[in-house]
């Protein structure tokens, strides 16, 4: 139906859902020559690039399994996915092809492709200083790659002109479409199963959970990562399967997305707290017309308070706050548009049920309780792959329905909004009293002079855990605000057994790949130490 619409447009390369629609289907031609059937593990670890796109659809048109790799995993973790998943097959980038060489492993093949083949010519020169901004602290190589013995180029592939691919009967409920691995909170990362079913529900309970959405005729600003579940559903399968246009960016650039919501005439715009608290301050927002923009979604981690105000004041607009997790496929709950409530995560999208448990008993609670969030609907994952143990702890029966636990701490008021507390696993028990490290960090952020917060308990034999609280200050303030008074600021809000005992100053703080602050990674600090 929107064979002549633009479906990606990468810094100025355009390609039409006709051109991707026969590039996908000649890769998928060539990956059948590679002995790829139906159930395949095909691991993607690419970059935001349309060869992800590409990949991630031929993927599925064989009725094979994509699992998406972070591009900043290193080879250890590569070979984890690859071997816990059992993927034989990779496609990736260029300058990670050492990585997928690292993990030792005997694959099957290899596909190799640079981010330029999909650059316009007068741009190719761009896609090194893209690859340094995605790549982060990695190095980048010079990398010359000679095919054979398992190795291919991407291109070659597509030019193959290989038979047609089979077609493949599916069973939307049963057959699995995506393979994505969790953050690994507690152990290393687990692949959700998620069917083609899962996808279908995300997309159509959530376009339909905003009206204002139209086929054919919205553009996505499209920068999150499309290895995460956030970016590649809420962002890259929705766009896709509404005929939209994706704005594609390698890298988070705040000038170029600030520039593309006017020159590309956006309607949509997906994105993480901390890049919302970042674009509120940069001083070319106020240039773009942000009031174009249909909807504007946060979505990944809390949306402060401060932030939402601060976005409003400058823009004249709103950010929606969403929630969802990788086993939800990306998402269960939304505000809904003339009806936001901030600090509120929202209500539960079309067709998914939510309930408040106690996370040891699994009694639901009444409203205005804290406990934990409890889901069940066509978005629940199946379970996870190969850990039948964990499944069973996830998956649980209540009074005879079977609903998946988050490990989240929430609270539903009396209008049926959810107001996210804490993960369970973060809770910080001091003396006897269960303390909610976002509660801490929520107040610390109120403060003008800090700019970012993590809070975590410290182990301690008295006490059960101190509570420490890692501060990043604002410039003007740095070297001029103590920890003392950090602590007095805190005792004038909080209770005193909520008060941080241990306050330390920092530049910046660990984040997640998708902007959260990383308590996992201050809590492995501490444990390094000792």
């Amino acid at each position: 139906r929107h064979a002549g619409r633009v479906a990606v447009n990468f810094y100025g390369t355009r390609l039409k859902y006709r051109d991707l629609y026969d590039q996908v289907l000649r890769l998928a031609g060539g990956l059948a020559s590679l002995g790829v059937e139906k159930g395949d593990r095909v691991a993607l670890y690419l970059l935001n690039t349309p060869q992800f796109i590409i990949s991630y659809m031929a993927v599925l048109q064989l009725g094979a399994v994509v699992t998406p790799i972070s591009p900043v995993y290193t080879s250890v973790e590569v070979r984890h996915q690859l071997s816990d998943s059992g993927a034989r097959v990779v496609i990736c980038q260029d300058i990670l092809y050492d990585n997928v060489v690292g993990t030792g492993l005997d694959l099957d093949a290899v596909i190799v492709t640079g981010i330029g083949e999909y650059l316009p010519w007068v741009k190719r020169a761009l896609g090194r200083s893209l690859l340094a901004k995605a790549a982060r602290d990695l190095e980048i190589p010079d990398v010359e790659i000679t095919p054979g013995g398992g190795v291919h180029r991407f291109q070659d592939l597509l030019s193959r002109r290989a038979a047609p691919p089979p077609e493949v009967g599916i069973d939307p409920h049963e057959d699995l479409a995506v393979l994505p691995y969790t953050g690994g909170t507690t152990g290393p990362p687990k692949g959700a199963m998620l069917t083609h079913a899962n996808l279908l529900a995300t997309h159509y309970h959530t376009m339909a959970f905003w009206p204002v959405v139209e086929e054919g005729k919205e553009v996505i600003i499209a920068f999150l990562p499309f290895y995460h579940i956030y970016g590649q559903i809420v962002a890259m399968i929705n766009g896709l399967f509404l005929g939209g246009t994706l704005v594609l960016f390698t890298t988070v650039d705040l000038d170029d997305i600030i520039d593309a919501v006017d020159l590309h005439q956006a309607t949509m715009l997906f994105g993480v707290p901390t890049f919302y608290e970042y674009l509120k301050e940069h001083p070319r927002t106020g240039r773009a017309s942000w009031k174009r923009l249909k909807l504007i979604i946060s979505g990944a981690d809390t949306l402060h308070e401060t932030t939402v105000e601060a976005w409003e004041q400058r823009t004249g607009t709103r950010i929606l706050e969403g929630y969802g997790l990788t086993e939800t496929t990306a998402v269960s709950h939304a505000n809904p548009l003339g009806r936001i409530k901030v600090g509120s995560f929202g209500i539960p999208v079309l067709n998914v049920d939510a309930a408040i448990v106690d996370p040891d008993t699994n009694e639901f609670l009444p409203v205005g309780e804290v406990g934990e969030l409890v889901l069940r609907g066509p978005n629940i994952m199946k379970g996870y792959w190969g850990k039948p143990e964990e499944t069973a702890q996830a998956m649980v029966d209540i009074d005879g329905d079977v609903w998946f636990k988050t490990g989240d701490l929430v609270r539903m008021d009396e209008e049926g909004y959810f107001f996210f507390y804490d993960r369970k696993k973060d809770l910080i028990k001091y003396k006897g009293y269960s303390v909610f490290a976002r509660e801490i960090e929520d107040y610390l952020y109120q403060h003008p002079m800090i700019k970012a917060a993590g809070v975590i308990g410290v182990p301690d034999p008295k006490s059960g855990h101190i509570i420490k609280a890692i501060v990043v200050l604002e410039k003007e303030a740095r070297g001029k605000m103590s920890a003392e008074e950090v602590i007095a600021y805190c005792r004038e809000g909080l209770a005193h057994y909520k008060v941080p005992k241990i306050v330390e100053f920092r530049g910046e703080l660990p984040h997640t790949d998708v902007g959260k602050v990383s308590r996992r990674e201050l809590r492995e600090e501490l444990e390094d130490i000792g």
